[in-house]
């Protein structure tokens, strides 16, 4: 590794041009990469209610509704609209009255059935069918085309149109996201950092790794909204301490040898066998994540895993040549930190480490229940803004036609039409349905079956399927719609055990049973990952147990927060911020504890040994701790979007809390624990350097 770093700090400049030449394949991959705004298209393709969405598409040309209401306009404009509007691109299929009826005949006369289904007193519903994914950029370009067509008198509600405002808003905020990152990040580092240059070289060097790292998701072909919008500040905020490491050792190195290019050989060698075991906790973490069956935990976890490593590359390569470029430049403005000498610190959390673990157990217990009684949602819906478009809209569909979701159900062909009509009469009865819409609604007695256009019939009966339009009044997500669900798949099954059922609610329920699951096991295998890292790192089983039983407390204190301030968090915040907090925060207390150890070893008794370790390692804990809050709280105060908001608002302040609590509870606990650790740990308290010392000496006695 030491000619590697002498390789890099004598090719300086070549490093830089290699690194700035990568940029251009990093920036056509970007353009190249795909954002999906639909989560629910993560869920596993084995559900009945995938299956059911993949055949509307392929069969029905139908993958997804939009309700359109149109106040105060006359019917014959209405149809006027309905024909623009089916022209769009990406639209299959619009489905009003003057499908059904002449829409010249009076509305007072017409059946109850329909008329309730497409008319109140000031306005008209029409429903929008889509013949591509509503993720798809065909169905997004039509909703914007849609739009275009519409007036102040027109509100366009629906899955795809609350998509629309996502995709503007973010398209809108990520750069400023970053933006804000970089900003808070160079403000903590120059403050803690003695000089005023460096923050600004290291946030460059990182630039680099981010670009590699976006550039390079064009494998996968697309990522999601929540990745995109999270994973360039998370990379910042959990990398820095890389850079932070590689700069005291340069500085170190730097005193002894006047041979600047040796210097930096000797740190990036030093440097890299550090920052390479810390990696894989942080690595870990991430990683854990693609254990989720919601394959979005792959798309997060395998972007910020490589984002890590490419942060750890531009570390020991672009970093060293961009310091040792402006080196005259960075120390021409230096200054003092803003940080103290932590003597104080020191000295209180030695003198009273009984009372900070006394005070670690209390605040376990409310944390434990806060974070376990949270209230979650899992609608994107609820994610947005309030007086935007699609959440307007939202609102007047379910004020005017008491309409919340639709359920799809798709049942064989081969099932009579008097069942059907029995079918269709006990799903009316259902609490919370305001309308079922099937082919076999339109026969009787009256109207045979040869007399329905074919048009019509086409619309529910196509490719072996008969297709049911079932409206609710229940929102996605609520103990009403899941147990509408379980009813309503009760009575289909009935009649045909291979029926699907599909929908919003139906996908939103498979989502919540999928998430309990994916939470439970993200967190024991982001434990046990790091556990063995961290055991193996240690040669220790006591010390992995006590280092993650003090982040989960961490964990803990922070997922509790939004239960007692009365706030409801995302859904997949549950599954991924114990795993981003527990391996990115876990270096500081390895940290902690790896000064701990070699103060022991250098002879110290326990309590000297932790007083030095918090004196010397609170400056570096502090600067990455604060950096890493940096640069996500921007993210939080700024984002328009919940999800987003919420999820780097946990980020951040898990950041301040693991720092916290490694540098106030931790400490106590190891003084404790020390007896416990040397019994459950090789070389604890001697290294095998001095070992093979001591053996040698006995041997040179004998």
């Amino acid at each position: 590794m030491n000619k590697f770093g002498y390789f890099v700090a004598k090719n300086r400049v070549l490093v830089l041009i290699v690194a700035a030449l990568l940029i251009l394949p990093s920036l056509y991959g970007m353009a190249k990469t795909r954002i999906n705004y639909d989560i629910l298209t993560y869920l596993p393709e084995k559900l009945d209610s995938v299956k059911g969405q993949q055949i509307l598409s392929d069969v029905y040309k139908n993958s997804g509704t939009s309700f359109l209401i149109i106040e105060n306009m006359q019917d014959k404009d209405v149809a006027k609209l309905k024909d623009k509007i089916a022209a769009v691109e990406g639209v299959e299929k619009i489905v009003w009255i003057n499908d059904f009826v002449d829409f010249g005949i009076p509305k007072e006369i017409l059946p109850n059935e329909l008329k309730d289904a497409f008319y109140r007193e000031d306005s008209t519903l029409m429903m929008i069918h889509f013949s591509n994914e509503i993720s798809s950029d065909i169905t997004q370009d039509a909703v914007v085309s849609i739009r275009s067509l519409l007036n102040k008198q027109c509100f366009l509600a629906g899955t795809a149109s609350a998509m629309r405002d996502t995709i503007d808003i973010a398209d809108r905020q990520t750069p400023v996201y970053v933006l804000m990152a970089i900003v808070f990040a160079i403000l903590v580092l120059i403050l803690t950092l003695e000089s005023t240059i460096i923050p600004f070289i290291i946030l460059f060097s990182m630039g680099f790794a981010i670009l590699y790292n976006f550039g390079t998701n064009v494998f996968f072909g697309e990522i999601s909204y929540v990745t995109e919008s999270l994973a360039a500040v998370l990379q910042l905020g959990v990398t820095m301490d890389y850079s932070i490491f590689l700069l005291h050792r340069f500085n170190e190195e730097s005193e002894k040898n006047d041979d600047k290019n040796q210097a930096m050989a000797n740190a990036i060698q030093k440097t890299a066998a550090s920052i390479f075991g810390s990696s894989l906790t942080t690595v870990a973490g991430f990683l854990a994540i693609c254990a989720m069956e919601l394959t979005i935990g792959r798309d997060i976890g395998i972007v910020m895993a490589k984002g890590v490593l490419l942060g750890l590359l531009s570390v020991i390569t672009i970093l060293p040549a961009l310091m040792l470029v402006f080196d005259k430049l960075i120390h021409r403005f230096s200054h003092k930190t803003v940080l103290p000498e932590f003597n104080g610190l020191a000295n209180l959390v030695t003198k009273h480490y009984k009372a900070f673990i006394v005070i670690g157990i209390l605040l376990f217990i409310p944390a434990f229940y806060g974070q376990s009684h949270n209230e979650v949602y899992y609608n994107i819906d609820e994610s947005l803004p309030d007086d935007i478009d699609s959440v307007i809209a939202f609102r007047k569909l379910k004020n005017d036609y008491n309409m919340m979701t639709t359920h799809m159900i798709l049942v064989s062909d081969s099932t009579p039409n008097h069942e059907m009509k029995e079918m269709v009469d006990k799903i009316e009865k259902l609490d919370g349905i305001e309308r079922v819409i099937s082919y076999e609604k339109f026969l009787g007695p009256a109207i045979p079956e040869n007399f329905i256009p074919q048009e019509i019939k086409d619309q529910f009966q196509k490719g072996g399927y008969k297709l049911v339009l079932i409206n609710s009044r229940f929102k996605a997500a609520t103990d009403e719609e899941n147990a509408q669900i379980d009813a309503l798949e009760k009575i289909v099954k009935g009649y045909d055990e291979k029926a699907l059922i599909t929908g919003e609610g139906v996908l939103t329920k498979d989502l919540i049973k999928i998430t309990d699951t994916d939470f439970k096991k993200v967190n024991l295998i982001s434990i046990l990952a790091i556990f063995v890292i961290v055991g193996i790192v240690f040669t220790s089983f006591s010390i992995p147990l006590l280092l993650i039983a003090v982040i989960q407390l961490a964990i803990f204190i922070n997922m509790s927060i939004p239960f007692y301030a009365g706030n409801s968090i995302p859904f997949i915040s549950t599954i991924i911020i114990g795993s981003i907090q527990l391996g990115a925060t876990v270096d500081y207390a390895i940290l902690l504890t790896t000064r701990f150890r070699e103060e022991i070893r250098n002879g110290h008794d326990k309590f000297e040994a932790m007083h030095i370790s918090v004196k010397e390692s609170a400056r570096s804990i502090v600067t990455s701790g604060f950096t890493f809050f940096g640069a996500t709280i921007g993210v939080a105060a700024i984002s328009k979007i919940q999800i987003i908001s919420s999820i780097s608002a946990m980020i951040a302040r898990g950041a301040l809390i693991s720092t916290g609590v490694i540098l106030f509870i931790l400490p106590g606990i190891l003084i404790a624990c020390e007896g416990f650790i040397k019994a459950t740990s090789r070389h604890w308290n001697t290294s095998i350097v001095d070992k093979i010392k001591e053996g040698r000496v006995i041997y040179e006695n004998k």
